[in-house]
Protein backbone atom coordinates (compact mmCIF):
# COMPACT_ATOMS: atom_id res chain seq x y z
CA UNK A 1 0.00 0.00 0.00
CA UNK A 2 1.58 3.23 -0.88
CA UNK A 3 1.21 6.31 1.38
CA UNK A 4 -0.32 9.52 0.64
CA UNK A 5 1.35 11.72 -1.99
CA UNK A 6 2.89 14.53 -1.63
CA UNK A 7 3.76 17.75 -3.37
CA UNK A 8 0.28 17.86 -4.80
CA UNK A 9 -2.96 20.04 -3.32
CA UNK A 10 -5.88 18.32 -2.26
CA UNK A 11 -8.09 19.59 -4.77
CA UNK A 12 -5.82 18.72 -7.61
CA UNK A 13 -8.02 15.68 -8.82
CA UNK A 14 -9.95 15.57 -11.88
CA UNK A 15 -13.68 16.55 -11.44
CA UNK A 16 -15.00 13.76 -13.00
CA UNK A 17 -12.86 10.97 -11.52
CA UNK A 18 -13.80 12.78 -8.34
CA UNK A 19 -17.36 12.66 -8.40
CA UNK A 20 -17.66 8.88 -9.97
CA UNK A 21 -20.02 7.00 -8.11
CA UNK A 22 -19.18 3.77 -6.41
CA UNK A 23 -21.77 1.24 -5.26
CA UNK A 24 -21.95 1.45 -1.37
CA UNK A 25 -19.38 -1.96 0.18
CA UNK A 26 -21.39 -4.52 2.07
CA UNK A 27 -20.90 -2.67 5.23
CA UNK A 28 -22.06 0.64 3.79
CA UNK A 29 -25.71 -1.06 2.88
CA UNK A 30 -25.44 -3.29 6.38
CA UNK A 31 -24.89 -0.08 8.32
CA UNK A 32 -27.77 1.36 6.32
CA UNK A 33 -29.83 -2.21 6.52
CA UNK A 34 -29.36 -1.93 10.53
CA UNK A 35 -30.64 1.95 10.95
CA UNK A 36 -34.28 0.69 8.40
CA UNK A 37 -34.61 -2.14 10.61
CA UNK A 38 -34.16 -0.28 14.16
CA UNK A 39 -36.41 2.11 13.06
CA UNK A 40 -39.24 -0.60 11.25
CA UNK A 41 -39.38 -2.53 14.60
CA UNK A 42 -41.25 0.88 15.88
CA UNK A 43 -43.80 -0.33 13.28
CA UNK A 44 -43.47 -4.00 13.54
CA UNK A 45 -45.56 -5.55 16.29
CA UNK A 46 -43.56 -8.07 18.80
CA UNK A 47 -44.66 -11.31 19.03
CA UNK A 48 -43.65 -15.50 19.61
CA UNK A 49 -43.81 -18.50 18.43
CA UNK A 50 -43.66 -21.48 20.93
CA UNK A 51 -40.61 -23.82 20.66
CA UNK A 52 -39.97 -27.61 20.61
CA UNK A 53 -37.34 -29.33 22.58
CA UNK A 54 -34.69 -28.34 19.29
CA UNK A 55 -35.56 -24.58 20.11
CA UNK A 56 -37.33 -24.87 16.11
CA UNK A 57 -40.67 -22.65 16.04
CA UNK A 58 -43.75 -24.41 16.10
CA UNK A 59 -46.31 -23.65 13.02
CA UNK A 60 -49.72 -22.02 14.31
CA UNK A 61 -48.78 -20.78 17.45
CA UNK A 62 -47.84 -17.54 17.18
CA UNK A 63 -48.93 -14.96 19.43
CA UNK A 64 -48.76 -11.18 19.88
CA UNK A 65 -46.93 -9.95 23.38
CA UNK A 66 -45.67 -7.02 25.13
CA UNK A 67 -42.29 -5.90 23.36
CA UNK A 68 -41.75 -4.17 26.66
CA UNK A 69 -38.49 -1.71 25.65
CA UNK A 70 -38.30 1.50 25.86
CA UNK A 71 -37.11 4.17 23.68
CA UNK A 72 -33.73 4.71 25.87
CA UNK A 73 -33.21 0.72 25.70
CA UNK A 74 -34.05 0.72 21.94
CA UNK A 75 -31.72 3.33 21.39
CA UNK A 76 -29.31 1.38 23.01
CA UNK A 77 -29.75 -1.51 20.97
CA UNK A 78 -28.81 0.53 17.98
CA UNK A 79 -25.81 1.51 19.90
CA UNK A 80 -25.02 -1.80 20.35
CA UNK A 81 -25.52 -3.89 17.77
CA UNK A 82 -22.18 -4.26 16.58
CA UNK A 83 -20.75 -4.92 20.22
CA UNK A 84 -23.56 -7.60 19.97
CA UNK A 85 -23.44 -8.88 16.61
CA UNK A 86 -19.52 -10.18 17.84
CA UNK A 87 -20.00 -11.39 21.60
CA UNK A 88 -23.99 -10.23 22.71
CA UNK A 89 -24.90 -12.88 25.41
CA UNK A 90 -28.54 -13.85 24.88
CA UNK A 91 -30.84 -14.01 28.95
CA UNK A 92 -32.22 -17.39 29.19
CA UNK A 93 -35.37 -16.22 30.88
CA UNK A 94 -35.78 -11.96 28.83
CA UNK A 95 -34.45 -13.63 25.86
CA UNK A 96 -32.61 -10.10 25.13
CA UNK A 97 -29.14 -9.55 23.83
CA UNK A 98 -26.55 -7.83 25.64
CA UNK A 99 -22.62 -7.53 25.90
CA UNK A 100 -22.94 -8.03 29.99
CA UNK A 101 -25.32 -10.70 30.27
CA UNK A 102 -24.97 -14.26 31.27
CA UNK A 103 -25.84 -16.92 29.00
CA UNK A 104 -25.75 -18.24 26.06
CA UNK A 105 -23.82 -16.45 23.04
CA UNK A 106 -25.71 -15.40 20.38
CA UNK A 107 -22.66 -12.79 18.50
CA UNK A 108 -20.73 -14.27 15.74
CA UNK A 109 -17.34 -14.38 17.87
CA UNK A 110 -16.46 -17.65 16.68
CA UNK A 111 -17.24 -17.22 13.01
CA UNK A 112 -15.56 -13.94 12.95
CA UNK A 113 -12.15 -15.67 14.46
CA UNK A 114 -12.62 -18.65 12.04
CA UNK A 115 -12.50 -16.12 9.43
CA UNK A 116 -9.37 -14.56 10.52
CA UNK A 117 -7.58 -17.99 11.09
CA UNK A 118 -8.68 -19.23 7.52
CA UNK A 119 -7.13 -15.80 6.33
CA UNK A 120 -4.03 -16.10 8.06
CA UNK A 121 -3.55 -19.93 7.06
CA UNK A 122 -4.39 -18.58 2.88
CA UNK A 123 -2.27 -16.14 3.13
CA UNK A 124 1.03 -18.13 4.82
CA UNK A 125 0.54 -20.63 2.12
CA UNK A 126 0.23 -17.96 -0.94
CA UNK A 127 3.55 -16.31 1.07
CA UNK A 128 5.54 -19.73 0.07
CA UNK A 129 4.63 -19.32 -3.24
CA UNK A 130 3.79 -22.85 -4.05
CA UNK A 131 0.32 -22.35 -5.23
CA UNK A 132 1.38 -19.40 -7.45
CA UNK A 133 3.98 -22.00 -8.97
CA UNK A 134 1.93 -25.09 -9.06
CA UNK A 135 -0.95 -23.19 -11.05
CA UNK A 136 2.18 -21.74 -13.47
CA UNK A 137 3.91 -25.13 -13.69
CA UNK A 138 0.55 -26.63 -14.94
CA UNK A 139 -0.77 -23.85 -17.56
CA UNK A 140 2.98 -24.20 -18.90
CA UNK A 141 2.81 -28.35 -18.97
CA UNK A 142 -0.37 -28.05 -21.15
CA UNK A 143 0.43 -25.30 -23.40
CA UNK A 144 0.61 -26.84 -26.38
CA UNK A 145 -3.03 -28.41 -25.84
CA UNK A 146 -5.07 -25.96 -25.72
CA UNK A 147 -8.28 -27.70 -24.78
CA UNK A 148 -7.04 -29.54 -22.38
CA UNK A 149 -5.09 -26.21 -20.85
CA UNK A 150 -8.78 -24.08 -20.33
CA UNK A 151 -10.40 -26.85 -18.58
CA UNK A 152 -7.26 -28.23 -16.29
CA UNK A 153 -6.90 -24.21 -15.20
CA UNK A 154 -10.67 -24.05 -15.14
CA UNK A 155 -10.96 -27.34 -12.49
CA UNK A 156 -8.79 -26.12 -10.49
CA UNK A 157 -10.25 -22.74 -10.19
CA UNK A 158 -13.15 -24.41 -8.91
CA UNK A 159 -11.85 -26.65 -6.65
CA UNK A 160 -10.13 -24.43 -5.14
CA UNK A 161 -12.87 -21.89 -4.98
CA UNK A 162 -15.70 -25.16 -3.70
CA UNK A 163 -13.41 -25.84 -0.49
CA UNK A 164 -11.69 -22.26 0.52
CA UNK A 165 -13.80 -19.18 -1.78
CA UNK A 166 -10.85 -18.44 -4.38
CA UNK A 167 -11.94 -15.78 -6.37
CA UNK A 168 -10.08 -12.45 -5.72
CA UNK A 169 -6.59 -15.00 -5.76
CA UNK A 170 -7.29 -14.91 -9.64
CA UNK A 171 -6.76 -11.55 -10.42
CA UNK A 172 -3.04 -12.28 -10.05
CA UNK A 173 -2.89 -15.27 -12.53
CA UNK A 174 -4.17 -12.60 -15.82
CA UNK A 175 -1.00 -12.09 -16.39
CA UNK A 176 0.49 -15.90 -17.18
CA UNK A 177 -2.86 -17.19 -18.28
CA UNK A 178 -3.99 -14.38 -21.15
CA UNK A 179 -0.98 -14.58 -23.13
CA UNK A 180 -0.50 -18.21 -23.10
CA UNK A 181 -4.10 -18.86 -24.21
CA UNK A 182 -3.80 -16.03 -27.08
CA UNK A 183 -0.28 -18.17 -28.31
CA UNK A 184 -2.94 -21.56 -28.68
CA UNK A 185 -5.03 -19.40 -31.08
CA UNK A 186 -7.89 -18.67 -28.68
CA UNK A 187 -9.44 -14.77 -27.73
CA UNK A 188 -9.13 -12.85 -24.71
CA UNK A 189 -12.62 -13.77 -23.64
CA UNK A 190 -11.79 -17.56 -23.92
CA UNK A 191 -8.83 -16.19 -21.08
CA UNK A 192 -11.55 -14.05 -19.04
CA UNK A 193 -14.11 -17.01 -18.94
CA UNK A 194 -11.75 -19.06 -17.87
CA UNK A 195 -10.77 -17.83 -14.73
CA UNK A 196 -13.97 -15.92 -13.72
CA UNK A 197 -16.27 -18.55 -14.69
CA UNK A 198 -13.76 -21.47 -13.04
CA UNK A 199 -13.29 -20.01 -9.36
CA UNK A 200 -16.97 -18.75 -9.54
CA UNK A 201 -18.90 -22.01 -10.47
CA UNK A 202 -16.44 -23.12 -7.61
CA UNK A 203 -18.14 -20.54 -5.42
CA UNK A 204 -21.17 -21.09 -6.42
CA UNK A 205 -21.17 -25.22 -5.40
CA UNK A 206 -19.16 -24.26 -2.47
CA UNK A 207 -18.95 -27.53 -0.74
CA UNK A 208 -17.08 -26.88 2.70
CA UNK A 209 -15.69 -22.87 1.98
CA UNK A 210 -16.11 -21.39 5.11
CA UNK A 211 -17.15 -17.86 3.60
CA UNK A 212 -20.30 -19.08 2.54
CA UNK A 213 -21.01 -22.42 3.29
CA UNK A 214 -19.14 -22.53 6.68
CA UNK A 215 -20.79 -19.30 8.01
CA UNK A 216 -24.28 -19.56 6.58
CA UNK A 217 -24.38 -23.10 8.36
CA UNK A 218 -23.25 -21.74 11.23
CA UNK A 219 -26.23 -19.11 11.26
CA UNK A 220 -28.63 -21.66 10.09
CA UNK A 221 -27.85 -23.86 13.17
CA UNK A 222 -26.37 -26.94 11.34
CA UNK A 223 -23.20 -28.66 10.70
CA UNK A 224 -20.82 -27.91 7.74
CA UNK A 225 -20.78 -31.23 6.53
CA UNK A 226 -24.62 -31.45 6.13
CA UNK A 227 -25.47 -31.60 2.83
CA UNK A 228 -22.59 -31.93 1.50
CA UNK A 229 -23.47 -35.21 -0.83
CA UNK A 230 -25.89 -32.62 -2.88
CA UNK A 231 -23.38 -29.90 -2.97
CA UNK A 232 -20.75 -32.30 -4.26
CA UNK A 233 -23.24 -33.28 -6.68
CA UNK A 234 -23.91 -29.91 -7.90
CA UNK A 235 -20.16 -29.01 -7.78
CA UNK A 236 -19.57 -31.80 -10.66
CA UNK A 237 -21.90 -31.29 -13.01
CA UNK A 238 -21.89 -27.34 -13.11
CA UNK A 239 -18.23 -27.46 -13.02
CA UNK A 240 -18.97 -29.65 -15.78
CA UNK A 241 -21.55 -27.70 -17.73
CA UNK A 242 -19.07 -24.79 -17.45
CA UNK A 243 -15.69 -25.99 -18.41
CA UNK A 244 -18.00 -27.54 -21.64
CA UNK A 245 -19.58 -24.26 -22.20
CA UNK A 246 -16.26 -22.11 -22.55
CA UNK A 247 -14.10 -24.74 -24.65
CA UNK A 248 -17.21 -24.68 -26.83
CA UNK A 249 -16.41 -21.03 -27.29
CA UNK A 250 -12.97 -21.30 -27.60
CA UNK A 251 -13.02 -24.20 -30.11
CA UNK A 252 -15.26 -21.98 -31.98
CA UNK A 253 -13.50 -18.97 -32.04
CA UNK A 254 -10.24 -21.11 -33.17
CA UNK A 255 -11.98 -22.48 -36.11
CA UNK A 256 -13.17 -18.98 -37.09
CA UNK A 257 -11.47 -15.93 -35.48
CA UNK A 258 -14.28 -13.46 -36.57
CA UNK A 259 -17.16 -15.35 -34.47
CA UNK A 260 -14.92 -13.91 -31.43
CA UNK A 261 -17.07 -11.21 -29.25
CA UNK A 262 -13.93 -9.01 -28.63
CA UNK A 263 -11.54 -9.77 -31.37
CA UNK A 264 -7.76 -9.32 -31.43
CA UNK A 265 -5.68 -6.23 -29.89
CA UNK A 266 -2.82 -5.05 -31.97
CA UNK A 267 -0.35 -6.38 -29.29
CA UNK A 268 -2.16 -9.73 -29.12
CA UNK A 269 0.03 -11.35 -31.61
CA UNK A 270 3.09 -10.79 -29.98
CA UNK A 271 2.00 -11.47 -26.86
CA UNK A 272 1.00 -14.95 -27.63
CA UNK A 273 4.42 -15.20 -29.90
CA UNK A 274 5.95 -14.02 -26.27
CA UNK A 275 4.09 -16.65 -24.47
CA UNK A 276 5.38 -19.20 -26.88
CA UNK A 277 9.09 -18.71 -26.09
CA UNK A 278 8.53 -17.92 -22.17
CA UNK A 279 10.56 -20.67 -20.30
CA UNK A 280 9.55 -23.09 -18.24
CA UNK A 281 8.86 -22.16 -14.74
CA UNK A 282 11.04 -23.63 -11.93
CA UNK A 283 10.17 -26.41 -10.43
CA UNK A 284 8.57 -26.59 -7.34
CA UNK A 285 10.58 -26.88 -4.02
CA UNK A 286 10.72 -29.84 -1.97
CA UNK A 287 9.28 -27.49 0.36
CA UNK A 288 6.71 -26.00 -1.59
CA UNK A 289 5.65 -29.34 -3.25
CA UNK A 290 5.14 -30.19 0.60
CA UNK A 291 3.21 -27.03 1.38
CA UNK A 292 0.68 -27.64 -1.25
CA UNK A 293 0.27 -31.29 -0.37
CA UNK A 294 -0.13 -30.20 3.48
CA UNK A 295 -3.06 -27.62 2.18
CA UNK A 296 -4.78 -30.70 0.27
CA UNK A 297 -4.02 -32.41 3.95
CA UNK A 298 -5.78 -29.36 5.83
CA UNK A 299 -9.03 -29.25 3.96
CA UNK A 300 -9.29 -32.71 3.49
CA UNK A 301 -9.19 -33.63 7.10
CA UNK A 302 -11.68 -30.36 7.79
CA UNK A 303 -14.47 -32.52 5.49
CA UNK A 304 -13.52 -35.36 7.46
CA UNK A 305 -13.87 -33.38 11.03
CA UNK A 306 -16.92 -31.66 9.78
CA UNK A 307 -19.08 -34.36 8.46
CA UNK A 308 -21.93 -36.19 10.55
CA UNK A 309 -20.75 -39.50 9.02
CA UNK A 310 -23.10 -41.75 11.01
CA UNK A 311 -26.11 -39.92 9.56
CA UNK A 312 -24.24 -39.75 6.45
CA UNK A 313 -23.80 -43.46 6.46
CA UNK A 314 -26.32 -44.45 7.67
CA UNK A 315 -29.32 -42.31 6.19
CA UNK A 316 -30.82 -41.43 9.85
CA UNK A 317 -29.93 -38.21 10.93
CA UNK A 318 -30.34 -38.71 14.77
CA UNK A 319 -27.94 -41.58 14.45
CA UNK A 320 -25.69 -41.93 17.37
CA UNK A 321 -22.37 -40.52 16.41
CA UNK A 322 -19.60 -43.44 15.60
CA UNK A 323 -16.58 -43.01 18.13
CA UNK A 324 -14.47 -41.81 15.32
CA UNK A 325 -16.65 -39.06 14.61
CA UNK A 326 -15.22 -35.79 15.27
CA UNK A 327 -17.99 -32.84 15.07
CA UNK A 328 -16.00 -30.42 14.91
CA UNK A 329 -17.16 -26.74 14.81
CA UNK A 330 -15.70 -23.50 14.57
CA UNK A 331 -13.91 -23.24 17.83
CA UNK A 332 -12.15 -26.22 16.76
CA UNK A 333 -11.47 -25.38 12.77
CA UNK A 334 -10.44 -22.15 14.00
CA UNK A 335 -7.60 -23.73 16.01
CA UNK A 336 -6.53 -26.32 13.14
CA UNK A 337 -6.47 -23.33 10.77
CA UNK A 338 -3.80 -21.52 13.06
CA UNK A 339 -1.95 -24.39 13.99
CA UNK A 340 -1.44 -25.81 9.82
CA UNK A 341 -0.63 -21.61 9.18
CA UNK A 342 2.52 -22.09 11.62
CA UNK A 343 3.33 -25.20 10.48
CA UNK A 344 3.20 -23.60 7.19
CA UNK A 345 5.70 -21.03 7.82
CA UNK A 346 7.96 -23.56 9.62
CA UNK A 347 7.76 -25.96 6.56
CA UNK A 348 8.68 -22.46 4.46
CA UNK A 349 11.89 -21.71 6.86
CA UNK A 350 10.24 -17.85 6.90
CA UNK A 351 11.23 -17.10 10.15
CA UNK A 352 10.13 -16.07 13.79
CA UNK A 353 9.69 -12.28 12.17
CA UNK A 354 8.49 -12.87 9.05
CA UNK A 355 5.87 -15.75 9.81
CA UNK A 356 4.26 -13.51 12.37
CA UNK A 357 4.21 -10.88 10.10
CA UNK A 358 2.83 -13.07 7.47
CA UNK A 359 -0.59 -13.83 10.31
CA UNK A 360 -1.22 -10.59 10.91
CA UNK A 361 -1.28 -9.52 7.78
CA UNK A 362 -3.44 -12.54 6.72
CA UNK A 363 -5.88 -11.56 9.25
CA UNK A 364 -5.72 -8.23 8.69
CA UNK A 365 -6.57 -8.88 4.75
CA UNK A 366 -9.56 -10.77 6.20
CA UNK A 367 -11.23 -8.35 8.58
CA UNK A 368 -13.34 -6.75 6.30
CA UNK A 369 -15.43 -9.87 5.56
CA UNK A 370 -15.38 -10.79 9.43
CA UNK A 371 -16.53 -7.50 10.71
CA UNK A 372 -19.18 -7.86 7.18
CA UNK A 373 -20.32 -10.91 9.53
CA UNK A 374 -20.32 -8.82 12.81
CA UNK A 375 -22.56 -6.13 11.35
CA UNK A 376 -25.23 -8.61 9.79
CA UNK A 377 -25.73 -10.23 13.43
CA UNK A 378 -25.99 -7.18 14.81
CA UNK A 379 -29.01 -6.50 12.96
CA UNK A 380 -30.58 -9.88 13.90
CA UNK A 381 -29.67 -8.85 17.83
CA UNK A 382 -31.69 -5.48 16.86
CA UNK A 383 -34.83 -8.07 15.47
CA UNK A 384 -34.00 -9.96 18.59
CA UNK A 385 -34.44 -7.34 21.37
CA UNK A 386 -37.20 -6.26 19.62
CA UNK A 387 -39.09 -9.36 19.34
CA UNK A 388 -40.17 -8.82 15.57
CA UNK A 389 -37.83 -11.83 14.24
CA UNK A 390 -41.07 -14.44 15.33
CA UNK A 391 -43.50 -11.61 13.65
CA UNK A 392 -41.53 -11.64 10.61
CA UNK A 393 -41.74 -15.24 9.90
CA UNK A 394 -45.26 -15.63 11.02
CA UNK A 395 -46.03 -13.03 7.88
CA UNK A 396 -44.67 -15.67 6.15
CA UNK A 397 -46.29 -18.92 7.39
CA UNK A 398 -49.01 -18.54 5.79
CA UNK A 399 -47.43 -18.24 2.05
CA UNK A 400 -44.69 -21.00 2.80
CA UNK A 401 -47.39 -23.55 4.82
CA UNK A 402 -49.46 -23.96 1.19
CA UNK A 403 -46.40 -24.35 -0.74
CA UNK A 404 -44.37 -27.96 -1.64
CA UNK A 405 -40.89 -28.51 -0.24
CA UNK A 406 -39.42 -28.49 -3.79
CA UNK A 407 -41.09 -25.13 -4.55
CA UNK A 408 -40.27 -23.67 -1.25
CA UNK A 409 -36.23 -24.61 -2.26
CA UNK A 410 -36.41 -23.08 -5.30
CA UNK A 411 -38.20 -19.79 -3.73
CA UNK A 412 -35.37 -19.44 -1.57
CA UNK A 413 -32.79 -19.33 -4.67
CA UNK A 414 -34.88 -16.96 -6.52
CA UNK A 415 -35.86 -14.73 -3.20
CA UNK A 416 -31.77 -14.21 -2.49
CA UNK A 417 -30.78 -13.20 -5.90
CA UNK A 418 -31.70 -9.27 -5.22
CA UNK A 419 -30.33 -9.83 -1.85
CA UNK A 420 -26.78 -11.19 -3.36
CA UNK A 421 -26.63 -7.70 -5.49
CA UNK A 422 -27.05 -5.13 -2.86
CA UNK A 423 -25.13 -7.71 -0.25
CA UNK A 424 -22.01 -8.85 -2.71
CA UNK A 425 -20.45 -10.51 0.16
CA UNK A 426 -21.12 -13.77 1.37
CA UNK A 427 -20.28 -13.98 4.48
CA UNK A 428 -22.62 -10.46 5.44
CA UNK A 429 -25.61 -12.03 3.20
CA UNK A 430 -25.75 -15.64 4.92
CA UNK A 431 -25.62 -13.81 8.35
CA UNK A 432 -28.38 -11.86 7.47
CA UNK A 433 -30.73 -14.20 5.54
CA UNK A 434 -30.57 -17.11 7.18
CA UNK A 435 -31.94 -16.68 10.84
CA UNK A 436 -35.20 -16.13 9.00
CA UNK A 437 -34.90 -18.60 6.17
CA UNK A 438 -33.89 -21.48 8.63
CA UNK A 439 -37.00 -21.34 11.06
CA UNK A 440 -39.29 -20.85 7.82
CA UNK A 441 -37.86 -24.21 6.16
CA UNK A 442 -38.75 -25.63 9.56
CA UNK A 443 -42.26 -24.59 8.45
CA UNK A 444 -41.91 -25.80 5.00
CA UNK A 445 -40.27 -29.59 5.96
CA UNK A 446 -36.88 -28.43 4.15
CA UNK A 447 -34.03 -29.39 5.69
CA UNK A 448 -31.97 -26.61 6.73
CA UNK A 449 -28.77 -27.96 4.96
CA UNK A 450 -30.86 -27.66 1.40
CA UNK A 451 -31.79 -23.95 2.31
CA UNK A 452 -27.97 -23.27 2.87
CA UNK A 453 -27.04 -24.78 -0.40
CA UNK A 454 -30.14 -22.66 -1.80
CA UNK A 455 -28.79 -19.75 -0.59
CA UNK A 456 -25.50 -20.07 -1.57
CA UNK A 457 -25.99 -21.25 -5.33
CA UNK A 458 -28.09 -17.45 -5.74
CA UNK A 459 -24.97 -15.81 -4.17
CA UNK A 460 -22.28 -17.35 -6.05
CA UNK A 461 -24.88 -17.15 -9.67
CA UNK A 462 -25.23 -13.30 -8.95
CA UNK A 463 -21.43 -12.37 -8.38
CA UNK A 464 -20.49 -14.33 -11.77
CA UNK A 465 -21.84 -11.48 -13.83
CA UNK A 466 -22.72 -8.13 -11.52
CA UNK A 467 -20.65 -5.25 -11.38
CA UNK A 468 -20.58 -4.75 -7.91
CA UNK A 469 -17.64 -7.81 -7.48
CA UNK A 470 -13.88 -6.73 -7.89
CA UNK A 471 -13.59 -10.74 -9.01
CA UNK A 472 -15.44 -9.32 -12.16
CA UNK A 473 -14.63 -6.09 -13.05
CA UNK A 474 -11.27 -6.27 -11.86
CA UNK A 475 -10.73 -9.54 -14.08
CA UNK A 476 -12.15 -8.10 -17.33
CA UNK A 477 -9.65 -4.89 -16.81
CA UNK A 478 -7.22 -7.34 -16.49
CA UNK A 479 -7.95 -9.09 -19.52
CA UNK A 480 -8.68 -6.16 -21.24
CA UNK A 481 -12.44 -7.45 -22.01
CA UNK A 482 -15.23 -5.26 -22.39
CA UNK A 483 -18.07 -5.29 -19.41
CA UNK A 484 -20.96 -5.60 -22.02
CA UNK A 485 -19.42 -8.37 -24.07
CA UNK A 486 -18.85 -10.64 -21.40
CA UNK A 487 -22.58 -10.40 -20.69
CA UNK A 488 -23.40 -11.59 -23.92
CA UNK A 489 -20.64 -14.18 -23.75
CA UNK A 490 -22.01 -15.16 -20.08
CA UNK A 491 -25.58 -15.38 -20.54
CA UNK A 492 -26.60 -18.25 -22.41
CA UNK A 493 -24.54 -20.13 -19.51
CA UNK A 494 -26.43 -18.35 -16.74
CA UNK A 495 -29.62 -19.65 -18.03
CA UNK A 496 -28.40 -22.90 -17.78
CA UNK A 497 -26.77 -22.62 -14.44
CA UNK A 498 -30.23 -21.23 -12.56
CA UNK A 499 -32.01 -24.08 -14.05
CA UNK A 500 -29.80 -26.58 -12.85
CA UNK A 501 -29.25 -25.00 -9.43
CA UNK A 502 -33.58 -24.98 -9.06
CA UNK A 503 -33.46 -28.38 -10.31
CA UNK A 504 -30.97 -29.77 -7.89
CA UNK A 505 -32.36 -27.74 -4.80
CA UNK A 506 -36.28 -28.49 -5.85
CA UNK A 507 -35.36 -32.17 -5.99
CA UNK A 508 -33.26 -32.42 -3.33
CA UNK A 509 -36.00 -30.55 -1.24
CA UNK A 510 -38.86 -32.85 -2.33
CA UNK A 511 -36.98 -36.46 -1.46
CA UNK A 512 -35.85 -34.98 1.88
Amino acid sequence: MSGPQTGSAPDAEPRSEARTWHFPSALTVLAAVTVAVWLAAFLIPPGEYRRDGDGAPIAGTYERVDGGRTVGERLMDLFLAPVNGLYGIRDPDTGTVAPDNAGELFGSAAVFLFVLAIGAFVTTVFATGALDRAIARLAHRLRGRGLLLVAAVMAVFSVLGSIEGFAEETLGFYGLIVPMVLALGYDRMTAAGAVILGAGVGVLTSTVNPFATGVASSAAGVSLGDGLPLRLLMWAVLTAVTIGYVLRYAARVKARPERSLVGFLPGDAEAAERAGRQAEPEPLTRTQAVVVAFMALVFAFMVFAVVPWAGVLTGEADAAPYAWQLDWSFGQLSALFLVAAIAVGLMGRMGEKRLTDTLVQGAADFIGPALVIVAARGVTAIMNNARITDTVLHSMEAAVSGTSSGFFAVLVFLVNLPLAFLIPSTSGHSTLAMPVLAPLAHFAGVPADIVVTAWQAASGWMNLWVPTTAVVMGGLVLAKVGYGAYLRFVAPLLAVLLVLVCAFVGTAAALA
